[in-house]
Parts: C-alpha cells; sequence; structure tokens
C-alpha cells in the first residue's frame, strides 16, 4: 500500500488512464491519480491505495475523492494552432468553393483573409471577447484545457494589440490555459498592396517591438507562401523576433513547397504547420533542428486538398506529430479536437495512438510547453479529462458525440457534464 502522510487536495479513483508519456497510451486499469498544488503528485494502481484508509477523517490522504467508475483518464487536449479570435461570417466562401473557387479565387475577390480583418477592425475590443469567450466555452466542454490563439486578423499595429489584449482576458477570464501567438504577418493587407516590403518593415519595426515591450505573446508566426510573405521576407521576420527573444514558428509548404520549413528549422522554430507539399529535405532538416510538425486536417478538408503531408516520412524520420484544429472562420470552422483526431486517421493515416499523441503530447512540445502539459506524469500540471469511453481509440473512431464526463484544469474540475 502507498504510505504517504501528504494530504492530496483530490484524488481521481477508478479509472483507466492512458498517460501518453513518451507519446504512448501506457495503459493504467483501475488507476489513480493524487493532486495538490494544481500539480500531478502521484499516478497509479487505486490497489496501491487503501481507499478505507484514504477516506478516513483521522488520516485524510486527499481533501476531495473523485470515483471515476470505470470512466477513463486522459490528457486535456492541447490545441496548437487557432485562430480563435474573429468577428463576421466567410460561410459564403463555403458555397464558393463548391461552386468551384480556388482559395486563391476568393482571396482575389476580396474574400478569405481580407474580409476577416475588415470585420475584425470594426469590433470592439469587448465585442471580440465576447464572441471568442462563446468558443472558448465550447472547446473546454469538448476536452480542451490549452489552446493556442493567433493573430493576424489586425495587420495594422491597433488591431494586432486588441487580438491579443482579447487573448490575455480569455486567458484571465478561462481556466484553460492560453498560449497567444503574434501573426503580424499573416498576409498582405488592401493598404500595403504592391508594398509587401514596407508592410514587413512595419511589422518588424513597429508591432514586433511594441508586442515584445507588453509581453503579450509568447511566440512570433508568419505565412511563408506565394500569396502571402517570401521566404526572404520571412527570413528578416525571423531573425528580429529571435533577436527579441521570442520563438518563431512558421504556416509552410501549404499551397507550394516554399523551403519554409528549412528556413524554420535553421530557427530552430517551435512547429511548422500544415505541410502538404513538405518536401524530404525539408522534412530532414526539421528532424535535426527538433522541430514539431502540426497537421492541420480540417483545412486539408475544407479546402478539399488532394496532396497530403508525407506522414510517413515524419514517422521515419521521428519528427513529432501535432494536430490542430486551426479554427478559423474560412478554411477550418472546426471546434473539436476529436473530430480533428478522425480526420487524422481517416485523412492522413495515422493511427489512433498517434493521433491521441498528436492532440496531447506532441500539441504541447509544438508550443514548447511539453515539459509541464500533454502527458500524465508525476510532476506536470493536473490538466486532464474524465471520458466515458470503452477505450482511446473512441475519441478518433465515434463522430458526433461528447462523451466528457469532467474536464480538469490544474486539479480543480473547470467543467462538469
Amino acid at each position: 500500500m502507498l504510505n504517504s502522510h501528504a494530504s492530496w487536495d483530490s484524488l481521481f479513483v477508478h479509472a483507466d488512464i492512458a498517460t501518453m508519456a513518451r507519446g504512448r497510451y501506457n495503459i493504467i486499469k483501475d488507476g489513480a491519480i493524487g493532486v495538490a498544488g494544481g500539480k500531478i503528485q502521484w499516478i497509479g494502481y487505486s490497489n496501491q491505495l487503501d481507499i478505507d484508509r484514504v477516506r478516513s477523517e483521522s488520516c485524510p490522504v486527499a481533501h476531495d475523492i473523485i470515483d471515476c467508475s470505470g470512466k477513463w483518464i486522459l490528457p486535456g487536449f492541447v490545441d496548437c494552432h487557432t485562430h480563435l479570435i474573429w468577428a463576421g461570417s466567410r460561410c459564403n466562401e463555403f458555397e464558393m468553393r463548391l461552386a468551384g473557387a480556388s482559395y486563391q479565387d476568393i482571396a482575389k475577390q476580396g474574400g478569405g483573409i481580407a474580409a476577416t480583418v475588415a470585420a475584425v477592425r470594426a469590433a470592439s475590443e469587448d465585442e471580440l471577447f465576447s464572441i471568442a469567450s462563446r468558443r472558448v466555452r465550447h472547446i473546454l466542454s469538448r476536452g480542451t484545457t490549452c489552446v493556442e490563439i493567433k493573430s493576424g486578423y489586425g495587420l495594422n499595429l491597433e488591431s494586432e494589440l486588441k487580438m491579443l489584449a482579447v487573448a490575455q482576458r480569455l486567458a484571465q477570464s478561462f481556466d484553460l490555459h492560453v498560449s497567444p501567438t503574434f501573426l503580424g504577418a499573416h498576409t498582405l493587407p488592401l493598404e500595403y498592396k504592391g508594398r509587401a516590403d514596407a508592410y514587413v518593415d512595419l511589422v518588424i519595426n513597429t508591432m514586433l517591438p511594441e508586442v515584445k515591450r507588453q509581453g503579450i505573446a509568447c511566440a512570433v508566426d508568419v505565412f511563408c507562401e506565394s500569396m502571402a510573405f517570401s521566404r526572404d521576407q520571412t527570413k528578416q521576420l525571423f531573425t528580429a523576433a529571435t533577436d527579441m527573444g521570442l520563438p518563431v514558428k512558421l504556416h509552410a509548404e501549404q499551397l507550394s513547397d516554399s523551403g519554409g520549413a528549412a528556413l524554420a528549422a535553421q530557427f530552430n522554430a517551435l512547429s511548422c504547420d500544415h505541410l502538404e507539399y513538405l518536401s524530404l529535405d525539408g522534412a530532414k532538416a526539421m528532424a535535426r533542428a527538433g522541430v514539431t510538425a502540426v497537421l492541420l486536417p480540417g483545412a486539408f478538408y475544407m479546402l478539399r486538398e488532394t496532396r497530403k503531408p508525407p506522414v510517413q516520412d515524419l514517422i521515419r524520420l521521428d519528427v513529432p506529430m501535432a494536430l490542430a484544429t486551426d479554427l478559423n472562420p474560412g478554411t477550418s470552422p472546426v471546434y473539436d479536437m476529436a473530430a480533428v483526431m478522425n480526420m487524422g486517421c481517416v485523412l492522413f493515416g495515422l493511427t489512433c495512438e498517434q493521433a491521441l499523441a498528436g492532440a496531447t503530447i506532441n500539441g504541447a512540445k509544438a508550443l514548447g510547453l511539453d515539459k509541464c502539459k500533454g502527458s500524465l506524469e508525476t510532476g506536470k500540471d493536473a490538466d486532464f479529462v474524465v471520458w466515458d469511453i470503452d477505450g482511446p481509440a473512441d475519441l478518433s473512431c465515434q463522430v458526433g458525440i461528447t462523451p466528457v464526463n469532467k474536464v480538469v484544469i490544474a486539479g480543480k474540475i473547470a467543467y462538469n457534464a
């Protein structure tokens, strides 16, 4: 029996647990988790505990004991790539794509990112916060305990800072962890048409220093693509960001092979995201630099793409693969990480275990948070979900149901079904 003189804040017992340590299920049948100070203090088998003694008022090992009655405990989802803050609607673009319009066609007609930029610029901070709060409540109820939120729909100093201020308010108002990313180089704003270098100068010399001064972003992202920013412009932005001590990440090789992945590897980026056109040389560079590959099957699905990321190359090279929703109003209005896991399996050929690793521990790696989040291990944040499922594979194969029983963040129940 466990001999503990410490008093835990809470103890979750009689749960089947998949820890996802090192990206594997590592299943503990009839397991238990002891939590104190928001951290996992102990994890093991329920029969290692004398439950009657644990419940004894004379020797309380835990203040609260939660009997999970055979349900499953898995790490909370880490959604490492979202554009969660926006105003307006772009559902018309879905109809346009169904009629044959391409991503580029829609952008040329004033749609795409430019349409959302106009709506975000016109919205107040309070309006954006109210809209985004509804989205946060929803993803929390679906098992997401950590979310990355990008700016990038402002594209001027005032509106980019407004978006990051909303992300900061969301972090203060909700239990889940918010990792804000500055994406001032998302696309070229209309007022800078034909003057891309001038806009890059604005981002480097005006936006980045203010973002750094205010301390309101954990990383800097760039969209490196023919319709966004060139490899040379991306290099300038990465150089400026790293000189300021800000980690970088990249929208890379989504629509073409721009060589962005190799550039990101050169700057030891946290992640490269999308990667449908990733070359073998780019994948090898990512492997050498320890860059996480973030796969976004929601955008692949919504855009009806046919070129898949080179998953087998990434596996062979031992590049960690994360999955994320890419939640945005136009190309991936997807809110559910379990649905993304299903897409990762069906569209990209991942196993159920690989998909769950992508949604948890590898998502945490893509944010530089894998030392504290993404798996259930002693010393890590007590962020996990109690699921009413028969096994972890259920999350990848069942679509359209939400078997969340409880969401626990920093040891406290943040959502109870």
